[in-house]
């Protein structure tokens, strides 16, 4: 990379995460509370989902340091081009996309199956789709944008591997038993 590159680069990201800081001006402490609300309330699967990743991010994900945007558009006010889930800012300076999926992987059945395997493709084409998306709106190149994807679904977890997609997942019996015992 040149020098020329690495200061675009730096430009772009520095650019966006200028605008996640107007967008997502809560603290960090506010998101945590927010999100230990959940645990103790969990009105919504896909909701416990993302405040186990949330609140055991260093675990997952080590290289996710700042949290930029949470269930927000990247792109502006355009939601209908996609929200993400999470945005995370790396110590190396990237961008770490990651999309959630609670996966109802107790359901049986054919038409269950189906459904899984539906969300198993959707959250996928998601993240590869934000990834696109925030290269070319924030001329911010593929290199620096790190992806991910976490599920309840151990099924997914060799699906990433083609597409240079990260995928952890966590059974939903381990997702309630941790739910229970989060102090």
């Amino acid at each position: 990379m040149t020098a020329h590159q690495i200061y675009t680069a730096s430009y772009a990201i520095t650019n966006f995460v200028t605008y996640c800081r107007r967008m997502q001006p809560q603290t960090h402490e506010e998101i945590t509370k927010f999100f230990e609300g959940v645990v103790s309330f969990p009105y919504d699967k896909e909701l416990l989902l993302q405040a186990y990743l949330f609140l055991n991010i260093k675990q997952l994900f080590p290289l996710c340091s700042e949290l930029l945007l949470f269930e927000k558009s990247p792109i502006s006010d355009y939601t209908d081009l996609g929200k993400c889930d999470f945005v995370y800012l790396t110590p190396h300076f990237k961008l770490f996309l990651i999309e959630t999926k609670f996966i109802d992987t107790n359901a049986t059945g054919a038409t269950e199956r189906k459904r899984r395997n539906k969300h198993r493709n959707k959250v996928f084409d998601q993240v590869i789709t934000l990834k696109s998306r925030f290269s070319e709106y924030w001329n911010i190149n593929a290199e620096e944008l790190e992806t991910a994807v976490f599920t309840t679904d151990p099924e997914v977890s060799w699906r990433g591997n083609g597409m240079n997609v990260l995928t952890k997942c966590i059974s939903i019996e381990d997702l309630e038993y941790w739910r229970k015992n989060y102090q």
